[in-house]
């Protein structure tokens, strides 16, 4: 049974790593990061995976800490989308608390990774992007051993393709879209200073105004939040499309995810440097 775990877990572990690989390849071939510096940031995403697994061992001896427990009290409540289809509440609460879980953890392991190499918002997308691929590499790991544990290597195929294709991307996309927002609140000063930006987050700029708030703290604390929101919200739906078996919104909400990362990386205005300004 030992050599057959053994087995089974390099197995795992070589299925998980093509999705990272393809993935890593079609968004970092225009602009490659350090070798030491990317490999750093995919085991930080690969070790982000540990802290949920700890959280979920230990219900069975504290159950009182397993958030989706509480969210069982919804289950009679749904809320109805055009008469179309009816989505329970539960299930809603409890893949928004699986938002925050993942894209937390995810976002630690980057700020617990050396920065001195970020020097523009597209390097902060990167950066993200390639923890993303960790985490989802460590997770594809655990979900193929699991298949292949309880119904056989044989039965792993399907599940290998939607991963691959829809999972492991879902996960750069969240992680890329918070990337963003994560390099804007980084370089607050410059980004705020620019000319393009003057007219623009009117908004919070007079609430600043109104209440004497430190300007760029609260434009870091509003786009790191921004960007934790937009990160929760686009995985919960995700993970709604597959429990409530809406499948073929897949497709387009995934598609849509592609064409905006891809334009993110294409956009120069975001992919100017601020080394030489930076603290």
């Amino acid at each position: 049974m030992g050599n057959l775990n053994l087995t089974n877990i390099t197995i795992a572990a070589g299925l998980a790593l093509i999705p990272a690989l393809f993935w890593g390849i079609i968004f970092f071939r225009k602009q490659p990061e350090n070798k030491i510096t990317t490999l750093r940031l995919f085991l930080a995403g690969v070790v982000a995976v540990a802290p949920l697994l700890l959280y979920k061992y230990l219900w069975q001896y504290f159950p009182w800490i397993n958030a989706f427990l509480y969210t069982n009290s919804f289950q009679n409540d749904v809320i109805g989308f055009a008469n179309l289809s009816l989505l329970p509440l539960d299930v809603l609460l409890t893949f928004m608390i699986v938002g925050v879980i993942e894209e937390v953890a995810k976002f630690s392991a980057v700020k617990m990774t050396d920065h001195k190499r970020l020097c523009s918002v597209t390097d902060c997308i990167e950066y993200f992007i390639i923890v993303a691929l960790g985490f989802s590499f460590a997770e594809n790991i655990i979900y193929f051993y699991n298949i292949m544990h309880v119904r056989g290597v044989d039965n792993v195929f399907l599940p290998f393709v939607f991963r691959s294709l829809f999972s492991t991307f879902a996960h750069v996309m969240f992680s890329g879209i918070f990337g963003y927002y994560y390099g804007l609140a980084k370089f607050a000063e410059q980004v705020m200073d620019e000319k393009y930006n003057r007219r623009r987050w009117v908004i919070v700029r007079r609430i600043i105004s109104l209440f004497r708030l430190n300007r760029l703290q609260t434009f870091h604390n509003q786009k790191i939040l921004q960007g934790l929101l937009i990160a929760v919200v686009l995985h919960a739906f995700f993970n709604i499309f597959l429990e409530m078996n809406w499948t073929f919104l897949i497709v387009p909400f995934l598609t849509g995810g592609f064409i905006l990362l891809s334009y993110m990386f294409d956009n120069r205005r975001i992919d100017k440097e601020y080394c030489a300004i930076e603290d």
